[in-house]
């Protein structure tokens, strides 16, 4: 399955505190294949974050939680100290096939927040508030827009909107003095008030000198807004894990072979 991957690229390294933005599908799978077979691995540092556009996702963890993701779904895992976990195919999207597409947001956590105990948000699309304009839905996911808040619990300040736009439609995004923003365009055709026109698989990163920022749809169009109060701390990554120092991250990898993440059980 084709993975796109507008973030970090050569000439934006983090858009803090979002570290990783990857958009798989979407893809049409034949029944009893798994596109995903995401064995078990750890994390630690960090939130990985799944955004399910269509599909079937099948969650576990060392913490013994589980979660089946279906279109619209979102799971929002607090990585913390470590945790190790796996994401398959659910059982009922192998029998019977389909196309599926998400994104995998990974969310940097505050220096005193790294080493929180873990935490699993099984976010169903219905627990979602959408607030619905002229030809636009905008599901709050995360944060308060429009006096609207999303369901999913961050560690620093988030605004996580999916927009569904038909043609012709358009909208402005108020967002918040100082966040860092950035809106990820998974199809569609997307004009910006300067004029630009962007289509899918596009990833627009705004400077964060304004209120907000206006998009028009010159097509159906799907787009992730995300913005966020920049963490302003230093950032050691490898692999799966993502900490303050080098140190810190050879630490994360002693703990993980010595079985301080917990045991995963499938």
């Amino acid at each position: 399955m084709t993975v796109k991957q507008p973030l970090p690229t050569v000439q934006v390294d983090q858009i803090d505190p979002f570290l990783l933005l990857h958009h798989f599908g979407p893809a049409k799978v034949e029944a009893g294949t798994d596109p995903l077979a995401l064995g078990a691995h750890p994390h630690r540092g960090f939130e990985p974050v799944t955004f399910l556009y269509s599909g079937g996702i099948r969650h576990r963890d060392s913490r013994g939680n589980e979660g089946i993701l279906s279109g619209g779904d979102v799971q929002w895992m607090t990585a913390g100290l470590g945790i190790i976990h796996s994401e398959q195919a659910s059982k009922s999207f192998l029998e019977t096939g389909g196309t599926i597409e998400g994104i995998q947001l990974w969310v940097n956590l505050p220096k005193k927040d790294k080493m929180v105990q873990p935490r699993y948000q099984d976010i169903k699309a219905a627990e979602m508030p959408v607030i619905v304009e002229n030809k636009v839905n905008l599901t709050v996911v995360a944060g308060e827009f429009r006096g609207k808040r999303g369901p999913a619990m961050t560690y620093s300040p988030i605004l996580a909107i999916k927009a569904d736009f038909q043609a012709g439609s358009e909208t402005f995004v108020e967002i918040p003095a100082g966040y860092n923003a950035l809106a990820y365009i998974l199809s569609g055709e997307i004009e910006v008030s300067t004029g630009f026109q962007y289509t899918g698989e596009t990833l627009l990163h705004f400077n964060n000198d304004g209120d907000g920022f206006q998009l028009k749809a010159n097509a159906e169009s799907h787009v992730l807004i995300l913005a966020g109060e920049p963490i302003n701390e230093p950032v050691a990554s490898w692999g799966p894990y993502v900490m303050n120092t080098q140190t810190e991250i050879m630490e994360a990898m002693r703990d993980y072979q010595m079985g301080k993440m917990g045991v995963y059980v499938d």
